[in-house]
């Protein structure tokens, strides 16, 4: 009754936090405002809204790249500030903590996850795959002796796995996700139409009108920046099919791993696999149409699961519960 054990998704664009019996209590973008003197000024939500922003004094930044530590220094502050906002920082026990990371990350990689862990102050911790944990997140039975096929669209990385008896069969990551994909769109907008915009925009762009493929009926929006040019502030319109122009080049990276995956995988798991489905988790299935562009490469049905964003949290929650019955998909822990 004692134990207070938790599941993080330390993603590169978003912080979630699940915990035992309450489900998933944080939801926070990983960004850290930092003084000049090394002080935590901000974390999560306000800081975001300090990106692109901030005087010289101040430096607002995401501590993970394409799903790993990039600032082990300000990733530990991070998970520190969210592991005392769900138990208070004047605890008498310290929780279990799990968190995921992206397949095929180095053991160096892994061992700088679980060091941050302990130091951000907890008890032990574990190591989860990105795809299982949103496997078991989204609800697809993992320990049966069937193959499902999950392909997890995060904001650094894309796993694509297909999972059988408890254990990744074949996977692949590739270091491509939302933020590449809003780098695209910034890039596209810079060179087509002259005119610099914020990470920020980007995003509001890919989330209000983006999708994956083209269409008949595309959606416009008005976009504020600076005139490369004129050097002055300036309005222009930006068409879905533009934005669709600009994130071809990322996709097709993805559509790529995911054919690659597919390649490998065993024929009886393969013909699984054609029956049930392909099932699109994190953030970045929310991208329109994306489920559409994945069943036009691969001819095989493909839906997006309950909650996207939240699979791998809500998975990686569950895991650390039932720690023994998923025990194989356990990468490392401390």
């Amino acid at each position: 009754m004692f134990k207070k054990r938790i599941g993080i998704d330390l993603g590169t664009a978003n912080v979630l936090v699940f915990v035992s019996g309450r489900g998933i209590v944080i939801n926070e973008p990983s960004v850290v405002a930092i003084s000049d003197d090394n002080k935590i000024l901000a974390v999560g939500r306000e800081a975001k809204e300090m990106l692109g922003k901030t005087p010289g004094s101040i430096t607002a930044c995401r501590p993970m790249r394409d799903g790993v530590i990039a600032d082990y220094v300000v990733t530990e502050a991070m998970l520190s500030y969210f592991i005392n906002k769900v138990y208070g920082s004047f605890r008498l026990f310290r929780p279990e903590v799990m968190l995921c990371v992206p397949s095929g990350v180095t053991s160096t990689e892994r061992r700088a996850v679980l060091d941050a862990a302990i130091q951000a102050g907890a008890r032990a911790a574990y190591l989860i795959e990105e795809p299982l944990a949103a496997a078991i997140g989204a609800g697809i039975p993992i320990a049966q002796p069937s193959g499902s096929m999950i392909i997890d669209v995060g904001g650094g990385t894309c796993g694509v796995a297909v999972i059988s008896l408890g254990g990744v069969v074949v996977s692949k990551s590739v270091r491509i996700g939302g933020n590449k994909f809003d780098e695209a769109i910034a890039a596209y907008v810079r060179k087509k139409h002259n005119l610099m915009i914020g990470e920020q925009t980007a995003e509001e762009i890919k989330i209000q009108i983006g999708s994956a493929i083209e269409l008949e009926q595309e959606s416009h929006m008005e976009v504020r920046g600076r005139d490369l040019l004129a050097g002055l502030p300036k309005t222009i319109s930006v068409s879905t099919n533009e934005v669709v122009e600009a994130i071809s080049q990322p996709l097709s990276s993805i559509i790529t791993t995911i054919r690659a995956v597919l390649e490998q995988t065993p024929p009886e798991l393969a013909s699984d696999i054609v029956d049930k489905g392909i099932v699109l988790s994190g953030g970045g299935a929310l991208l329109a149409n994306l489920d559409q562009l994945v069943m036009d490469a691969t001819q095989v049905s493909c839906y997006i699961a309950e909650d996207p964003l939240l699979c791998v949290a809500r998975g990686t929650g569950i895991a650390l519960e039932h720690l023994d019955a998923y025990k194989k998909a356990v990468l490392g822990s401390r």
